[in-house]
């Protein structure tokens, strides 16, 4: 028995290790869940390690919680500086924005850290065969002058109400305008 021990270690140590990563290098996300990223393992999972828990139940795209995703989504993006797929979930791609791709992405250059938090979305309201939904959101980070930040107001989304000659993509939820606003003294 004592060859198949060194053999028994090998394979168990194989187990173990972590699995390559498939996700991109440049990938800042990618960082905060790869093991690799700290140099001595915790004793128990770092929060930022965890696994994100999945809704129980699987949410329709179409409903007020699908545009909350949408902009829960949206400020991932933003947060990981992935200013050109967040730029893509404004409607008529982009351009409902006001902002070409690299005016975007200069926008955020002020921000250290740029955090969100959506609140629930409200009711899903119609007008003109569109489909129109407001979600809560307070922003909140800290500017690269070290100062604290604080912004919060609605994200409207606008989707088409599945009227003849409506895309798909016109018919999923996109972000229509933002009334974030500063607020300071909260």
């Amino acid at each position: 028995m004592k060859p198949l021990a060194p053999l028994l270690l090998a394979v168990l140590a194989a187990c173990s290790a972590p699995a390559p990563s498939e996700q991109n290098e440049a990938d800042p996300l990618a960082a905060l869940a790869s093991p690799a990223a700290s140099p001595t393992p915790p004793s128990s999972p770092t929060p930022a390690a965890q696994p994100v828990p999945l809704p129980e139940g699987a949410i329709d795209k179409d409903s007020a919680q699908g545009a909350a995703q949408v902009v829960q989504t949206y400020f991932a993006l933003i947060e990981s500086g992935r200013y050109d797929q967040a730029l893509a979930l404004w409607s008529d791609g982009g351009r409902a924005s006001g902002m070409a791709a690299d005016a975007f992405a200069r926008s955020f250059a002020k921000y250290a850290e740029y955090h969100a938090e959506t609140g629930a979305p409200g009711r899903i309201e119609g007008a003109a065969g569109s489909l129109y939904v407001d979600v809560p959101v307070v922003a909140y980070g800290r500017l690269k002058s070290g100062e604290p930040f604080r912004m919060k107001g609605p994200v409207t989304l606008r989707r088409c109400n599945d009227v003849p000659g409506c895309t798909a993509e016109q018919r999923a939820w996109h972000i229509a305008s933002t009334g974030l606003k500063p607020a300071p003294n909260e």
